[in-house]
C-alpha cells in the first residue's frame, strides 16, 4: 500500500480550477519529485494534501487514511510535515525558538531532545547559530532552519516547496545533500522543485504538472535522459 495515495483532487480558487482531478502515488521511502513550469500547481498541491487548502473533490489517503477533511495541525501529529515555499521562519524567534515549535505536537521531552541533537548534527550551522533571531540568518541559512523544523515533528513523511529557490549554487548543492541524508536516514520525500535538473537527479520517480494536470510520470532518471522533458523544463 502506498503510504500517500492522491485520488482525482480537484483545487479551486473561486471559479478557477487550478488542479484538475490529479492522481498520484508515493510508497514509503521515496523521493518523489513534482516538477513543472510556475503557475503549473504545484504549490497547490502540496497545500492541499498537507490541509492548508480544501479539495473541491477527491481523496487524500495518507496509510490508508482520507485525510482530505482533516485540519493542517492534526495531519502534522499523524506524520507529515510540510517544509513551505519562502522559508516562512518565526523572524523574531531564535533559531532554537523555531526548531522547538516544530515539535509541538510531541510529548516526550527526551524524545524531543534527541530529535534536536540529530537535526544539529544535520544541520552544524543551525547549532552554531541557535540563539541567533532566525530573521538575521542567510538565505540559505533560514532555508535550512525551515528543513530542520519540519524534521523536529519526526515526520514519516515530508513535503518541500522549492527548497533551492533563490540560493546561491553552492548552497544549492548543499541544501541538496541535506535532502539525500533525509531519505537516506528513511524519512519519505515529497519534492517541488523549480531546479528540475537537480530535483530529477535525487528523486525515484517523478511527475510532472502542466496547468493542474499530470501529463507525464515515470522513473526520474529516464526523464532526466527524455528529449521533451530537456526541452521543456531543464533547459537544454
Amino acid at each position: 500500500m502506498a503510504m500517500l495515495e492522491i485520488k482525482d483532487i480537484e483545487v479551486y480558487y473561486g471559479v478557477i480550477q487550478a488542479i484538475k482531478g490529479i492522481s498520484f502515488t508515493v510508497n514509503e521511502g521515496e523521493v518523489i519529485a513534482l516538477i513543472g513550469a510556475n503557475g503549473a500547481g504545484k504549490t497547490t498541491t502540496l497545500q492541499t494534501i498537507t490541509g492548508m487548502i480544501a479539495p473541491a473533490a477527491g481523496e487524500i489517503l495518507f496509510e490508508g487514511t482520507d485525510i482530505a477533511k482533516i485540519p493542517g495541525h492534526k495531519i502534522v501529529s499523524m506524520g507529515m510535515a510540510h517544509v513551505p515555499e519562502g522559508r516562512r521562519v518565526f523572524a523574531e524567534l531564535s533559531v532554537y525558538e523555531n526548531l522547538k515549535l516544530g515539535a509541538y505536537t510531541r510529548k516526550d521531552k527526551n524524545e524531543v531532545a534527541e530529535t534536536l541533537e540529530r537535526v544539529y548534527r544535520s544541520f552544524p550551522r543551525l547549532k552554531e547559530r541557535k540563539n541567533q533571531l532566525a530573521g538575521t540568518l542567510s538565505g540559505g541559512e533560514q532555508q535550512m532552519l525551515a528543513m530542520g523544523r519540519a524534521l523536529m515533528s519526526k515526520p514519516k513523511i515530508v513535503l518541500m516547496d522549492e527548497p533551492s529557490m533563490g540560493l546561491s549554487p553552492i548552497l544549492v548543492e548543499e541544501i541538496f545533500n541535506i535532502i539525500r541524508e533525509i531519505s537516506a536516514g528513511g524519512t519519505t520525500v515529497l519534492l517541488v522543485e523549480q531546479n528540475a535538473k537537480k530535483a530529477l537527479a535525487i528523486a525515484d520517480r517523478a511527475y510532472v504538472l502542466e496547468t493542474g494536470k499530470i501529463v507525464l510520470s515515470g522513473d526520474a532518471k529516464e526523464m532526466l535522459n527524455n528529449d521533451s522533458i530537456k526541452k521543456a523544463y531543464l533547459g537544454e
